[in-house]
């Protein structure tokens, strides 16, 4: 009997990590960051044991990040062990973790500085610390610069700061982290996250072109926190729209997202992040940081809401927990969207270009999100998409209107903003439109469409706040306004339609304050959508704050991030009829559209299937068309 419990005791041994390899969820694995603090804070071995037992009972946990190095400090070798062993006698995975932040200055982190000898040496011996301890290392954000010292200052020459810090991070990256690391254990891999303001990585010294080549890996911030309150102002669409852009940027090779629990004025809004990380197909999610999961939450100002059936349901997540902490509600909402996540394709969108290194409207691709156009940007030029929607970063290549050009003549369709309209001023864009974007701004509140000659209607009842836009200058006739804002009986265009060759280009006239883009009526920002969404086979109209997810096996995910309930229209290009929601079962009717008469010649209109659907606040739906072939999403192990 003891030889039959021995040999079951040692094949339990030898499978325990491949039992834990396997994940305890089925799309994706889970891991916490564990600052260097709290792990120094381990050296009480209760501490530790508490912490764990608070957490593991309410989060499923493949994998810990152990930090070896922040502010200057280095862990022991004894330390790295003792903690590495707790986890993986728990069969948990373990990985090191980097944070290159010096302090901070008055509350501004304080990068080390990348000219001095012995900031330099401090890097390099803690990458080759880490890479002894571990077999994977990931950089946290902090790997950014903003030093300008005298040593710096002399280094840069005349060089631009962005150019400068770029090449010296470049530098740090290969000379000082992942070769140094490689030398001490040949198979570690190096991982660098990103954060989440990617529209002003240059002038901090993060290279997107050059960086993800150097490393194995790279990782994503996902922590949009509260659009409101918060310093960058993040829209909520930004924790779906960073992971597909830098998975465009390193294919296969974007590790996973990352979320915080700061700085957050609800509960929902921190699982809000969570599911469009998700969404994202994200093939690994991290809690950052491990203390912070200890803490009870805090459900915050939810009165609006707090009462209706939320997607976030409060009573459902804390049902038979004894003292839930933010652990919980990271379990919870990550649970909840495992459920059905292998049941979406691939993520799709409307094709956007941001060139490498460019900056200019600032993170307006995230306002597109968040009144229902997906986007899908990418780092190079698309040329085969039907139709391109370019911001004004799009400027940053040179050849852009000969792009432009090209798309056109081959009888594909362009969109540009009012930002990059004005960029594009005598390089080129006058050859194809004689359109300008002026120094002179108006106020509207009133709106107007029609295609084709007298065929003016008006978009609302015109009781909106002022919106105020740059005007735009067209040629009559020449140009056709689509979409046109009424101001104090003056008409000045929203969206412009210019023919070129066999394509055509479009002008979005964009309002100074982004955030406006929510002000607009829904039935402005539809026609919108009739031309930058034209062939897309889902669509979504409504009000602002509603955005929509859509995969390439006809499954999609309405999101409403206001604390209103709204009723939106969803159309496809399917002839499905149904529509089944992938969370309840419930089928929604559709409504066949109207049979086209005699005297049809609207040629912007599309023949969609349309479904009414009701979203409560903060919560989505997900749905696929009834009948439609399932794609399962591949497993993140």
């Amino acid at each position: 009997m003891k030889k039959i419990y021995t040999w079951r005791l040692i094949a339990a041994l030898l499978t325990a990590p491949l039992l834990a390899c396997a994940g305890n969820y089925t799309n994706f694995s889970v891991a916490i960051y564990i600052p260097i603090n709290v792990v120094q804070g381990f050296d009480n071995p209760q501490k530790l044991a508490d912490d764990w037992n608070t957490i593991h009972r309410q989060l499923k946990v493949d994998k810990v990040y152990i930090e070896v190095q922040r502010d200057r400090r280095l862990l022991t070798d004894e330390q790295a062990e003792r903690t590495k062993k707790f986890f993986l006698d728990r069969g948990v995975q373990v990985a090191g973790g980097m944070a290159l932040s010096a302090g901070s200055i008055g509350g501004q982190f304080q990068s080390f500085c990348y000219t001095d000898p012995q900031d330099r040496a401090f890097i390099k011996s803690a990458a080759e610390f880490a890479a002894k301890h571990f077999d994977e290392v990931i950089q946290d954000d902090f790997f950014f610069i903003t030093t300008k010292t005298d040593s710096d200052i002399a280094a840069k020459g005349d060089k631009s700061w962005s150019q400068f810090r770029m090449e010296l991070t470049t530098d740090a990256a290969e000379n000082l982290i992942v070769k140094p690391a490689k030398a001490v254990n040949p198979k570690v891999k190096m991982v660098v996250k990103y954060p989440n303001w990617y529209e002003h990585f240059p002038g901090a010294g993060f290279d997107l072109e050059h960086g993800p080549k150097i490393f194995d890996g790279i990782y994503t911030g996902t922590e949009t926190r509260d659009p409101v309150i918060t310093d960058q102002h993040l829209q909520q669409y930004e924790s779906f729209q960073i992971i597909r852009y830098f998975e465009n940027i390193a294919p296969g090779r974007n590790g996973g997202g990352w979320v915080d629990t700061y700085n957050l004025r609800n509960v929902d809004r921190y699982a809000e992040q969570i599911w469009d990380t998700m969404f994202a197909k994200a093939r690994e999610f991290t809690c950052f940081e491990w203390s912070g999961l200890t803490r009870p939450f805090e459900t915050g100002d939810r009165a609006a809401w707090g009462n209706l059936s939320t997607s976030f349901n409060l009573s459902e997540m804390t049902n038979g927990v004894s003292a839930p902490t933010w652990a919980r509600v990271a379990g919870y909402s990550l649970e909840q969207v495992d459920k059905f996540l292998g049941r979406l394709g691939n993520p799709i969108g409307i094709t956007s270009y941001k060139p490498f290194h460019s900056s200019g409207e600032d993170f307006l691709h995230n306002y597109f999100g968040m009144i229902g156009i997906p986007i899908d940007l990418r780092p190079e030029f698309p040329t085969n998409a039907n139709l391109v929607l370019l911001t004004e970063c799009a400027k940053f290549d040179p050849d852009i209107v000969a792009k432009i050009k090209g798309r056109l003549c081959a009888g594909k369709n362009v969109v540009i903003t009012s930002g990059l309209l004005r960029a594009l001023q005598d390089r080129g864009i006058e050859d194809i439109a004689e359109v300008r974007c002026l120094d002179r701004k108006f106020l509207a509140h009133q709106y107007a469409g029609g295609f084709g000659a007298g065929s003016f209607s008006m978009l609302d009842a015109g009781t909106n706040a002022d919106v105020l836009f740059p005007e735009i200058d067209f040629l009559t006739n020449d140009s056709w306004s689509l979409v046109r804002a009424e101001a104090n009986g003056n008409g000045f265009p929203l969206l412009l339609l210019n023919r070129y060759s066999k394509g055509v280009l479009y002008v979005w006239t964009m309002p100074d304050n982004f955030t406006d883009l929510y002000a607009l009526p829904p039935e402005v920002t539809s026609v919108f959508k009739n031309y930058v969404m034209r062939g897309f086979p889902v669509r979504l109209d409504g009000p602002a704050k509603v955005a929509l997810f859509a995969y390439d096996n006809h499954a999609f995910i309405a999101e409403n991030f206001s604390p209103a309930a709204c009723d939106v229209k969803i159309s496809t290009l399917d002839k499905a009829t149904k529509l089944k929601n992938l969370v309840t079962g419930e089928l929604v009717e559709g409504k066949l559209p109207s049979p086209r008469g005699w005297h049809w010649q609207n040629e912007t209109a599309e023949e969609r299937v349309s479904f009414s659907v009701h979203l409560p606040p903060h919560s989505y739906a997900v749905f696929a068309l009834a009948g439609a072939r399932e794609t399962a999403s591949a497993s993140a192990h």
